[in-house]
């Protein structure tokens, strides 16, 4: 009898051994990843300290007005407009920058919040030595951290551009069609970052997006294991960033383009929303109208709706997005304006003509 017993604390142990060997082997692994990630792929711009932070921005360009990118609940910060930032700043100043936590920027020391992403901004602009006036260009919830931005600093912003953005009323909206979850799954995933799985996860996790460079896909999946943990957090706070930013709608003649895609869902976009065709198509006519209202809060907009896009439409109709920053940034000019090309409906909150030209 003592000899069985003696196998199994053999075989205990000897387990116990091996999970300790793989252990060590992944936090080994990952801080090498950490450091092979900030040898290969060095932030773009400047890192500038935001009080006791570093938060990464990158500009580009010249002219005025300086054209500031924000990004949506994204892991790819700064790189999220890859695309449509080289496009802008070949005809005006043009900056980029990655929320706290996110790939470069160092993480916040509390959960964000409508104001404090807003001040984060305004002190990299101010610490990079930018000055306005602005013009804002927010995608998905980057689109409200905009619009706090205006109710902040709104004698620095000249204009705005949302793409595909969140309203502060999204989510009771649409309550009735759909519940938004975030996965047991992820938030195990996310604490096991330090094990490295993660990072050996990550070409599986992170597709390469359209038009986006190989250089910019890997840069993502080498930052991923930091940008997730932040992307929960974010996630989590997003119900408290759409309470902090109802009742701002004033945004006077501000010129305003707001985007909406209009692809129809994917079957894996449906599974995860856990809703049916239908309910999705009822889904996007609500999404259609929050963005209709959205872009009658100034009196000088146009609301474009981009059949062939999805909600990342930096990435699959970034000439539609450059197309209408720059209809913004000749309207703040007071030149004459270009037409914004890739669009196929198209609607106005003035009585000028919003046909794309």
């Amino acid at each position: 009898m003592k000899a069985p017993a003696r196998r199994r604390r053999r075989i205990a142990l000897g387990a116990a051994a091996l999970a300790a060997l793989a252990l060590l082997a992944g936090t080994a692994y990952e801080r090498a990843g950490r450091h092979r990630a900030a040898r290969e792929f060095p932030p773009p711009g400047k890192m500038v300290d935001v009080g006791g932070r570093r938060i990464q921005i990158d500009c580009r360009g010249t002219g005025s007005p300086t054209v500031v990118f924000e990004a949506g609940l994204s892991i790819d910060g700064a790189l999220s407009w890859s695309a449509v930032q080289p496009k802008v700043a070949a005809h005006t100043r043009a900056c980029a920058y990655s929320r706290a936590g996110w790939m470069w920027s160092d993480p916040a020391d509390a959960a964000p919040t409508l104001a404090r992403v807003t001040h984060d901004l305004r002190a990299a602009l101010a610490g990079a030595g930018e000055t306005g006036p602005f013009v804002l260009v927010g995608q998905s919830l980057g689109g409200l951290y905009s619009l706090g931005f205006v109710r902040a600093f709104g004698d620095q912003v000249a204009g705005l551009v949302l793409v595909d953005p969140s309203h502060p009323e999204q989510v009771e909206r649409v309550a009735a069609y759909m519940t938004e979850t975030r996965s047991l799954r992820s938030r195990i995933a996310v604490a096991l970052a330090w094990s490295g799985l993660l990072r050996a996860a990550a070409p599986a996790l992170v597709p390469q997006a359209p038009n986006q460079s190989l250089r910019e896909r890997d840069a993502v999946r080498a930052y991923a294991p930091v940008s997730l943990r932040t992307q929960l957090i974010e996630g989590d706070a997003t119900d408290a960033v759409l309470a902090e930013a109802k009742g701002f709608t004033a945004l006077g003649d501000r010129p305003l383009v707001v985007l909406t895609a209009m692809a129809p869902y994917t079957a894996a976009e449906l599974r995860g929303m856990k809703i049916t065709p239908a309910q999705g198509r009822e889904v996007q006519r609500l999404w259609q109208g929050m963005h209709a209202e959205m872009a009658r809060w100034s009196s000088r907009s146009r609301h474009l709706l981009l059949a062939q896009a999805g909600h990342d439409i930096q990435f699959d109709d970034p000439e539609a997005v450059a197309a209408a920053v720059l209809w913004v940034v000749q309207a703040v000019r007071g030149t004459d304006q270009p037409g914004m090309s890739g669009s196929t409906s198209c609607a106005s909150a003035t009585s000028d003509s919003c046909q794309p030209r």
